[in-house]
């Protein structure tokens, strides 16, 4: 827990840090009018997409849509979160990063250091065992008989706990903070009850697996028994710097393996993760005993656009596999993927490898199951696909799982599925299900593309009672008045709102329009990039990107008066709503 880094010297670290330098220390750049161009570093293309705008301060690809700031740009390239990331561009500049901490928060900090040092110290001795115990033989046998070189060992820092109840005790635990800082990592157990051992070591004659976070930093262990007592795996419990819902096995391992991860396969076991990487497959996790989360899953989609799940292929795998699908749900945005391998029975990552060899491994890895395959195949076996009733059923029990999707080209495909599947129209299923899918993606047979919008929207007269007009104007005109915000910050703080009548058209694009203001109101600046910088690691901030970016035809003496006039022409829309819902209202009421 290292405190809270000051905005201030976030500002101030964008404004000093030039982005084209930023980018031309990873990416070769030519000038290309007021722009610089090159090959994305982030998805493999021939002919240069990527731009970086010295002007704004920003870098976009035009082929894959990573964009952001200099910040933004650290994170994407080396794989770290933002506060890494502005601690590696300040060090880049010889700058230190200053940190604000309360008392308390000093206090958990060191706390923490301590932990840290106790663990890697238990690291460094529970290697120096594999070296060096009498009883390290047996060990090196079963990690050689398991495929396992001595250099794998060493990358994933593996250790052996040997037999006795008190190894690591005498050896870290010589003074009470020391006993105190091993107990609070996990490391030893108390039970006054046996009276010879009231504190004894938890890990006893296992092969140790460090556990590391996404620093390399030793946060816990996983100890496999070596012969048949149980369990089989024992892990560290939580503890305050290792909380096992959130941490993944290897991860840190894979990243420094693999420069650019394009995928994560996730397996289930330790062994199943270093045997996948002694056959050069170095990309693959592990929970850490628990099944896969949503935060698992959005901390791996941070990094790779596609994420394998590795299951055995009996009926408990494939429950496995299904209640990790919907856990996968909510997060399939538009250009992620999820897919599904199901091994031979009997057979895990790890014995698979080895019996077919890591070139077919890896090409099961490429044919596994589509996310939208597997979803249609566990439902369809959950009804009567002959009958009229099953496939009305199948209707009911899908309709409110892919409600969990985000808006989107993939859910509108699934939608199109489904009604093709059932041979019923996706109105009569909506309203079977009850689930509220909007009006827009109850047809499936719509046309595929929808006309381009202007850039621009023309002085407008609003026509309410066509309601689809209306909708793609307000939304053509949302946009336009938040990439003018974008432009110009400022002009949210010179020009007057009638937020509360424009409000109540109540809409994404509104919310997001709003947002944006308010936005720009509490942290008032004319730079686009020092804005973007707030926003850059949330929701919102990729939306802003990809508005950001769009060629602007406004010259910058029309940004205010352009504003306003779109503001005033949501605010004429609003009003004209009101009127129509009053006179509805007036004549809803004269018929009683």
């Amino acid at each position: 827990m290292a405190g809270f880094i000051p905005q201030s010297f976030i500002d101030d670290l964008l404004s000093r840090a030039d982005i084209v330098d930023v980018v031309g220390a990873c990416v070769t750049l030519r000038k290309t009018g007021k722009n610089y161009s090159g090959l994305c570093p982030f998805h493999q293309e021939k002919t240069p997409s990527f731009s970086v705008e010295p002007d704004k301060q920003f870098y976009y690809c035009f082929g894959c849509g990573k964009g952001g700031n200099a910040i933004g740009f650290v994170m994407d390239y080396e794989n770290i979160d933002y506060p890494q990331a502005i601690e590696s561009l300040a060090n880049s500049m010889g700058l230190e990063v200053p940190r604000e901490e309360s008392a308390q928060l000093q206090q958990q900090r060191e706390k923490n250091q301590e932990l840290h040092d106790i663990l890697q110290k238990a690291s460094s001795y529970y290697q120096q065992q594999l070296r060096r115990h009498p009883d390290k033989d047996s060990v090196i046998k079963y990690l050689k008989n398991r495929g396992l070189s001595g250099e794998i060992a060493r990358d994933f820092r593996l250790g052996f706990a040997p037999p006795g109840w008190q190894n690591l005790l005498e050896e870290l635990g010589n003074t009470a903070a020391a006993k105190k800082n091993l107990l609070d990592a996990g490391f030893l157990i108390e039970n006054p009850e046996n009276k010879r051992h009231p504190i004894y070591d938890r890990f006893r004659n296992r092969i140790m697996f460090p556990i590391r976070d996404q620093r390399g930093r030793v946060i816990a262990f996983g100890g496999r028994v070596i012969g048949d007592d149980k369990p089989k795996y024992l892990n560290s419990p939580e503890t305050p710097v290792f909380h096992k819902g959130e941490e993944l096995y290897g991860l840190y391992e894979a990243k420094q393996r693999v420069r650019k991860l394009e995928r994560i396969l996730i397996v289930e076991g330790y062994m199943d993760v270093i045997a996948l990487a002694q056959n050069d497959i170095n990309y693959c996790v592990a929970t850490l005993g628990t099944a896969t989360s949503t935060s698992h899953l959005k901390r791996l989609f941070k990094l790779v656009p596609e994420i394998v799940f590795c299951f055995d292929g009996d009926n408990a795998g494939r429950d496995a596999a299904w209640r990790a699908l919907q856990q996968a749900l909510p997060l399939m945005e538009d250009g992620r993927s999820a897919r599904f391998l199901f091994l031979p029975d009997g057979e895990d990552p790890d014995s698979q490898v080895r019996k077919i060899g890591s070139k077919a491994f890896v090409d099961s890895i490429t044919k596994a199951t589509q996310l939208a395959e597997f979803f249609f195949e566990n439902l369809c076996s959950q009804v009567d696909m002959d009958s009229l009733e099953g496939r009305a059923k199948l209707g009911t029990i899908a309709m409110p799982l892919i409600k969990l999707f985000p808006d989107g080209l993939l859910r509108r495909l699934i939608l199109d599925q489904l009604a093709k599947t059932t041979g019923v129209d996706l109105v009569t299923l909506n309203k079977m299900s009850g689930t509220s899918i909007s009006a827009g993606e109850l047809h499936p047979y719509a046309p595929k593309h929808a006309p381009s919008e202007p850039t621009v929207p023309v002085k407008p007269h609003p026509d309410t009672s066509n309601s689809t007009t209306r909708n793609k104007s307000t939304h053509s005109a949302c946009k336009k008045a938040v990439n003018l915000i974008l432009l110009k910050p400022g002009i949210v703080n010179s020009i007057e709102v009638d937020d509360t009548a424009i409000k109540q058209l109540k809409s994404n694009d509104i919310d997001l329009l709003f947002e944006v203001i308010d936005l720009a109101k509490k942290f008032p600046t004319n730079s686009t990039h020092e804005l973007l910088g707030r926003v850059y690691d949330t929701p919102i901030g990729s939306q802003l990107i990809q508005l950001q970016d769009r060629e602007q035809i406004t010259p910058p003496t029309g940004i205010e008066k352009e504003f306003k006039e779109i503001m005033q022409y949501l605010a004429k829309i609003a009003e004209r709503e009101a009127l129509i819902a009053r006179g509805k209202q007036t004549f809803a009421a004269k018929k009683l």
